[in-house]
């Protein structure tokens, strides 16, 4: 047995702890200190509680990921690029950075969640990272590379400027799991995105394998994917849904070390 865990065993027998009440190590760091611990089990309890906070701000930030997903909608593209160079016509339509902040920042708030960016220039390019955190700590990166955009006539800080948007759209879109769709109709918000289709079995046995390793129940599973059932999940979110499990699996495994 372990000192920690004896230190836990002990510590649960204090009468400020009452009887099937959940400890926290944090509840134990209180009652080590009243008894007068050394220092040596203090720093042991106090690295428990580290790793508890750690643990359970990660799961905060997964279920309010999930709700927030649930009620954003598919990103309508109504930005149009068109110009005719060496090469030919360009024509293409995208969603402006403005536009998906007016559409997700309310949704993101609401559930204590808020993004910002970090970037630096180097070996020619630019790098992008978007920084998506939650209140109660909690933070996930994503980063993106890229060199200056020299389409059109744009001098030097024009590139860069737009390369940093472009880049700051796609980390965003990608931290998030954002979709888009196109304003086909010139409705805007009313444009109704295509039916997206949904997880094969080979895709249902992955996302279990991922549970079973990264210790998560379905039940909790569906609703940080916010589905009923799982084989109505689209197939779109699941490469998100496999990287979100490795995360949790190795911060268990971290936590534990």
């Amino acid at each position: 047995m372990s000192e920690a865990t004896q230190i836990v065993e002990r510590e649960n027998t204090s009468p400020a702890l009452k009887a099937g009440q959940a400890v926290t190590p944090a509840q134990m760091l209180m009652v080590a200190v009243e008894r007068g611990a050394d220092m040596e089990k203090l720093e042991k309890l106090m690295d428990l509680q580290e790793r508890w906070e750690a643990k359970e701000s990660r799961k905060a930030f997964d279920n309010a990921i999930a709700l927030a997903r649930a009620e954003i909608k598919p990103i309508v593209k109504t930005a149009e690029v068109d110009f005719t160079s060496q090469k030919g016509r360009t024509n293409y339509k995208h969603e402006t950075l403005d536009g998906i902040a007016q559409q997700i920042d309310p949704i993101l708030s609401k559930f204590g969640l808020s993004y910002r960016f970090r970037s630096k220039q180097e070996g020619g390019g630019l790098h992008v990272t978007c920084v998506v955190a939650h209140r109660d700590g909690h933070s996930e990166e994503t980063t993106l590379f890229g060199p200056p955009d020299n389409s059109g006539n744009k001098n030097g800080y024009q590139a860069v400027g737009s390369a940093a948007t472009y880049l700051q759209r796609y980390t965003l879109k990608l931290a998030l799991g954002l979709s888009a769709t196109k304003d086909d109709d010139g409705q805007g918000q009313n444009a109704q995105p295509q039916q997206q289709p949904t997880v094969s079995p080979e895709q249902i046995k992955q996302l279990r394998d991922a549970m079973t390793v990264a210790g998560v129940p379905e039940s909790e599973f569906l609703g940080m994917a916010a589905v009923g059932r799982i084989e109505e999940m689209e197939q779109r979110r699941v490469t998100p849904a496999l990287s979100r499990l490795k995360s949790i699996a190795e911060g268990k495994a971290n936590a534990g070390n």
